[in-house]
């Protein structure tokens, strides 16, 4: 008994040791940057233990407050971890070829599988050069029929809201973004305006929430004792649908593309001159057709580069289109001149004219709400990287493992590069703006090559969005939109829904 209980011991106190060395390097490197200190074991856990979703974004906006741009946070166990805000250190990360994604995103992995989100390597570049060719912009002005259409459908669903009090917005736009992310890229029509509480969409809300609530967890080092987790049995069913629901949309599709065959009007050839005139090539159609050393995708290849697409294609977009709503609600000034410059080009024919792309681009007083919207409220405030190699950042080498996460939230209220960064000033876009940015200082849309593929596709969407809902209605505030506060999960999202109130135009 006595020779067991040395054992221990010193198995005890080899392990405390080894525990405190890493500790002190992990100190040496984390003294180059700013940071709480960390409680021997917990580390900084209990600067977030038992708060909620909102108040978890707003503690780490306040650390960067508080510490500065760059923040070192220290989590249970040694669990070492940076919080970048700083131009100059995310552009070292993001042009580096050296980095995957952090854990945090494989808690994404049960959903989205290994597609163009999680991969990296070969399989990353394999199919970033598969899904590209959806994103020609001869392909995307055949989708402003979309656009066109599902925002004629959104402001007319909004006809029953006009003089009615205020009412929650967000909904609206997540359904819509949901039918034009369906039909554009995916072939199909769900209808998910006639449908307010479609399952698909309720259910990457609850999916997103369960992985970032991991991400704040003292277990999440310890992928393996999820099933602990209270939501754990709910999250696999909830994915289960997300799932079914992706395998009905693929196979509608390929039976459609099937029949057409059958008849003659598609043609399943790889001739890039014909890829751009053909009337529909959606991005399903091209994983549907696109061989990989002479064989097909397999179904479950094609499900996850749908999923990740889906959610990409309508989260994002229902994050931008709703907040650039609401700063303009709360700034009806702004909203009077886009209303003008649309009025100006448009007329009496605004509610009714179709838009093209090349319209929109005359739109500049447009462009640079959008733009300025996305600064104060990028629906991606978070982009997670691990180091795959070494790194030198502030002086000190960063070992390969670290996890990084790029606060993009942060850096776009650097007050060096936007002065008076909480307020809504769109003309912090125009070309007579004094103050130069780096490329580096406003990334709504990521950079480097991870950039996000589908930057056009969200801006179209936005702006025949916009256009239509302001030639339409005046949007005012609701009572308690100033009650609104940030969540972020994978998306940045309203805590309460974005509160508005429609007049229509005469």
């Amino acid at each position: 008994m006595l020779v067991l209980t040395a054992i221990v011991v010193i198995v005890l106190t080899y392990a405390l040791l080894n525990y405190h060395r890493k500790r002190q390097k992990i100190l040496e490197m984390a003294s180059h940057f700013n940071g709480p200190f960390p409680e021997y074991f917990l580390g900084c856990l209990n600067m977030f233990k038992g708060k909620s979703i909102p108040e978890l974004f707003d503690a780490l906006y306040e650390c960067h407050k508080s510490y500065g741009e760059d923040v070192s946070l220290i989590g249970p166990f040694n669990d070492f971890e940076l919080q970048l805000a700083s131009s100059r250190n995310i552009e070292k990360v993001l042009l580096t070829k050296t980095t995957k994604k952090s854990f945090p995103y494989d808690f994404l992995e049960a959903w989205l599988g290994t597609g163009l989100l999680l991969s990296f390597g070969e399989k990353w570049f394999q199919r970033r050069k598969i899904i590209t060719p959806a994103f020609h912009f001869k392909i995307l002005d055949q989708f402003m029929d979309v656009f066109n259409k599902e925002a004629d459908i959104l402001v007319d669903k909004l006809a029953q809201r006009v003089n009615r009090g205020e009412f929650d917005i967000y909904d609206n736009i997540t359904l819509y973004a949901l039918d034009s992310i369906c039909a554009t890229s995916m072939g199909v029509h769900i209808n998910a305006q006639d449908d307010p509480n479609h399952e698909y969409a309720q259910g990457v809300k609850k999916v997103s929430e369960f992985m970032f609530r991991r991400v704040f967890s003292l277990l999440r080092q310890f992928p393996s004792l999820f099933f602990l987790y209270p939501y754990a049995r709910e999250q696999g069913r909830v994915i289960k649908k997300l799932h079914d629901f992706t395998n009905s949309v693929i196979e509608k599709r390929r039976l459609q593309l099937q029949a057409e065959q059958a008849i003659g009007k598609v043609e399943f050839d790889r001739d890039e001159t014909d890829l751009y005139s053909k009337r529909r090539d959606t991005f399903l159609d091209q994983l549907l057709k696109v061989k990989v050393d002479g064989k097909p995708l397999s179904t479950a290849d094609i499900r996850e580069e749908v999923d990740t697409f889906m959610f990409e294609g309508h989260d994002t977009t229902t994050s931008g289109i709703s907040f650039t709503i609401l700063n303009l609600a709360k700034h009806p000034e702004i909203q009077q001149k886009v209303f003008d410059e649309i009025n100006g080009m448009l007329g009496a024919n605004a509610k009714t004219t179709f838009l093209t792309s090349a319209l929109l681009q005359e739109m500049k007083y447009l462009d640079m709400v959008i733009k300025e919207s996305l600064r104060l409220v990028p629906p991606v405030p978070f982009i997670g990287r691990a180091l795959v190699e070494d790194m030198e950042m502030n002086g000190t080498i960063i070992p390969a493992g670290t996890t990084i996460s790029l606060n993009i939230f942060a850096l776009h209220r650097n007050p060096k590069v936007f002065p008076e960064p909480e307020k809504f000033i769109p003309e912090r876009f125009s070309d007579d703006n004094d103050i130069k940015r780096g490329p580096y200082d406003y990334i709504p849309f990521s950079a480097g090559s991870r950039n996000c593929i589908g930057q056009k596709y969200a801006l179209l969407e936005m702006k025949v969005t916009l256009v239509k809902l302001l030639a339409s209605y005046r949007i005012l505030p609701g009572e308690s939109i100033d009650q609104v506060r940030y969540k972020a999960d994978l998306v940045i999202r309203p805590t309460c829904g974005i509160p508005v109130k429609l007049v229509k135009r005469s």
